[in-house]
């Protein structure tokens, strides 16, 4: 994936979340919780895209 896009997603997802937290009325605590699970989430993608995560894949517990 190029190094660009990677960026504009980022740029994109962010300007998304600071857009839903100020202009959508929520309640905090379901804000607190969007806002994990963007995180969560896109942290999960980058490791994806920059391969961290496939090699976890390849690890047998048991």
């Amino acid at each position: 994936m190029p190094l660009i896009s990677l960026i504009i997603t980022l740029v994109v997802v962010g300007v998304g979340l600071w857009l839903i937290n100020n202009y959508v009325p929520m309640d905090g605590k379901i804000k607190t919780i969007l806002n994990v699970v963007v995180v969560i989430a896109v942290v999960l993608w980058l490791l994806a895209a920059f391969g961290v995560l496939g090699s976890l894949g390849n690890v047998r517990v048991g």
